[in-house]
């Protein structure tokens, strides 16, 4: 009998992080250099995402940086984890991932989230607001519809219409409900906050209506995955986001990735620690026993048929360590196609 971590699909988004003494286009090379990477691993898929104006992410352009990673690398499924559809016109998306299926025929997934900007000035710019968000049902509807040459404006989306090109749903809450609706996979986070994952997923398994898209629910637990060979080298390799998602909470913008090295010995605030050791809590890290267990638990409670690994910091040779010992849990082939 197979373990569920032998059987589920493993995955990667990597978001594109700007590390301190590096630069955004170094990030964005970087992101096509893991891709090639995880490929030869024999991980599933590879994803990029969507950030405006964030000084600490490079990856503002999913698309265009998909196009990127596709056009590098040869077998692994690539996409967008995701593209926030509030942001944009569903016939553009529509028309983006129709020239993306049309230059990587069957390797192109479209990953769609239902957020608009971080902040204030990044909603005025993008000419969004916050209650774009709840639009997001028909939006998500519309843009289906491009590819299914259902739309009632007589227009049709080029090359996009009839073409298959896999819509994921990422959500919690609201976005899972949204998902079961409309018969699609759901991509749910994150680990630390398992219950709340746990009514995502069942709510969504209750809610399914089969589609031409899905015939029975699939679901994707995302988070963070970190693997070394102690766990402190694991914990390690947490501490760069950690600190950076306490500063974000506590001034309002996500800065580049500092080294761990740094980060240990900084004053901080008593909020700021207490984000800092939250970030820090319940991810799935330590060596490869501890996280072969911690995935098994994850897997048995969700029923997951997928795990999407999220992780990023500022060494990045540990981080594809990382990626290389738990490839070697889950028992993934080193680059040759597994499924």
């Amino acid at each position: 009998m197979s373990s569920p971590i032998t059987s589920a699909r493993f995955s990667v988004l990597d978001r594109s992080r700007i590390r301190e003494g590096h630069t955004g286009p170094e990030a964005l090379r970087d992101t096509v250099r893991l891709a090639q990477e995880v490929e030869r691993l024999g991980y599933h898929r590879f994803w990029v995402a969507e950030h405006h104006g964030v000084p600490g992410v490079a990856g503002s352009a999913p698309t265009v940086l998909a196009a990127a990673v596709a056009g590098a690398t040869r077998t692994i499924r690539v996409g967008t984890g995701g593209v926030m559809l509030p942001n944009h016109r569903p016939l553009v998306v529509a028309e983006q991932f129709g020239v993306l299926e049309s230059l990587f025929p069957r390797r192109i997934d479209m990953g769609l989230g239902r957020s608009v900007g971080f902040t204030d000035g990044v909603r005025k710019a993008l000419g969004r607001d916050k209650g774009d968000a709840e639009d997001f049902a028909a939006q998500l509807d519309e843009l289906l519809g491009w590819f299914r040459g259902t739309s009632p404006t007589g227009v049709r989306a080029r090359p996009a219409e009839g073409l298959t090109v896999p819509p994921f749903v990422l959500a919690m809450g609201e976005g899972a409900a949204i998902a079961a609706r409309a018969g699609l996979p759901l991509v749910i986070g994150d680990l630390r906050d398992r219950d709340r994952m746990l009514r995502g997923i069942d709510h969504y398994r209750a809610r399914f209506r089969p589609s031409v898209w899905a015939s029975e629910p699939y679901v994707v637990v995302s988070g963070t995955v970190a693997v070394a060979a102690t766990p402190e080298e694991a914990r390690r390799l947490l501490v760069p986001e950690a600190w950076s998602m306490a500063h974000s909470r506590t001034h309002g913008t996500f800065p580049p990735l500092p080294p761990a090295e740094r980060v240990e010995p900084l004053a901080m605030t008593a909020r700021e620690r207490g984000l800092y050791k939250s970030g820090l809590a319940g991810q799935v890290a330590g060596t490869e026993e501890q996280v072969a267990h911690a995935l098994e638990s994850v897997l048995k409670e969700t029923g997951a048929q997928e795990v999407l690994v999220t992780t990023s910091t500022h060494d990045r040779e540990a981080l594809l360590d990382s990626y290389r010992r738990l490839a070697a849990v889950a028992g993934l082939d080193g680059g040759t196609t597994r499924r």
